[in-house]
């Protein structure tokens, strides 16, 4: 909105001219973002409290997360707040790419919402039923891969990091590339929500490595410099993933060991979804695996713990996911929480080094 008023007025006042640089909205975006659950953190806190939203823990987890039973959760409503305010103010909302990627935060962020709802208010142990709520994941991120290809005109060649003539063309099929994408990185960030601030670091490092990657080959020159597709419009992501990045920066302020408040599915859920949205709309789905190396990391240690037990009884992890076997093993949260936030940052650093190396 400060776009779309505040940029014509730069004929008069040429201060506003800045406003046509992605990278000020971005600064402003991820700001804005920060200072919105900054502000209102304390006073939501005390809001979930009063209503007797807590934390359900379960039976079979770890001795030591008992104590965090009754801890307030579903902060990720206000990180949905924060971030989608600082996105309508700084972004173009002109630019589709943008309202496709905040239509997805918002309905993996009403699937998650429905969860916690029945769970931390309705008092429901199981929360909305597994198969509705993979149902429902499917089937929009199905609408949206359909959107990308039929309605945008979007490549549906994949680009290969270190190859630069290598690009398969998935055709129809990349629809489903696009449902495997956003529903499975919701569902593994959503595994990687169980310590305070653990999930928080690797999401705020990827969203401001995804919005340089967005930045990268939504300019002409640079896309062309670094060899990469250039996909107009695209650069406009840069500010909704610098809000992202802002608000659950915020949200960490308040998650941060010993954590006041967690994200709940209405935020893990949402913010996993547009993650892989803006993964595939940066034409870097594939490297996702390493941008999002933490939250595969966890998905692969239950999907490793369910096949070796169901096959041989014998279990691989003392508890998965895999921040819990650490956990088992002696290793304080903090310890365990801190080194996978190295791990994230030294894995995004890799992925942004493919930029170059070609």
């Amino acid at each position: 909105m400060l776009y779309e008023f505040l940029f014509p007025l730069g004929e008069e006042f040429p201060l506003f001219n800045v406003l046509k640089y992605i990278s000020v909205r971005t600064v402003g975006g991820f700001f804005t973002g920060l200072l919105i659950f900054m502000i209102f953190g304390k006073k939501f806190i005390r809001f979930l409290i009063a209503h007797e939203v807590g934390q359900f823990i379960r039976g079979e987890g770890p001795k030591s997360h008992f104590e965090k039973k009754g801890t307030p959760t579903m902060g990720g409503v206000l990180i949905s707040i924060a971030a989608l305010i600082s996105t309508l103010l700084w972004g173009d909302l002109h630019n589709s790419y943008v309202w496709l990627v905040v239509s997805v935060f918002i309905f993996f962020g009403f699937i998650g919402f429905l969860d916690d709802y029945k769970k931390q208010v309705k008092k429901e142990n199981q929360g909305l039923d597994g198969k509705t709520k993979l149902l429902l994941q499917l089937t929009f991120a199905f609408v949206v891969g359909f959107i990308m290809v039929a309605f945008l005109d979007f490549s549906t060649e994949l680009n290969v990091p270190f190859f630069k003539n290598f690009h398969p063309d998935l055709k129809g099929f990349y629809i489903l590339m696009a449902v495997f994408v956003i529903v499975g990185s919701s569902n593994a960030v959503n595994l990687t929500d169980g310590l305070d601030g653990l999930v928080a670091m690797p999401n705020i490092v990827a969203f401001i490595t995804y919005g340089i990657f967005v930045y990268v080959i939504g300019n002409y020159k640079l896309a062309g410099y670094l060899q990469v597709p250039f996909v107009k419009g695209v650069g406009e992501l840069a500010i909704f993933c610098g809000a992202i990045a802002g608000a659950v920066m915020g949200f960490l302020w308040f998650n941060s060991y010993p954590a006041e408040l967690f994200m709940g599915d209405v935020g893990s859920l949402s913010i996993g979804a547009s993650l892989g949205t803006v993964a595939l709309l940066a034409k870097a789905e594939i490297l996702l695996v390493l941008v999002g190396g933490i939250f595969v990391l966890e998905t692969v240690s239950v999907i490793t713990q369910v096949i070796s037990f169901k096959l041989t009884g014998k279990r691989v992890f003392r508890m998965a996911p895999l921040h819990h076997h650490y956990e088992l093993k002696g290793w304080a949260e903090p310890k365990v929480i801190t080194r996978f936030w190295i791990i994230s940052f030294l894995l995004a650093l890799m992925a942004l080094a493919t930029l170059k190396i070609r």
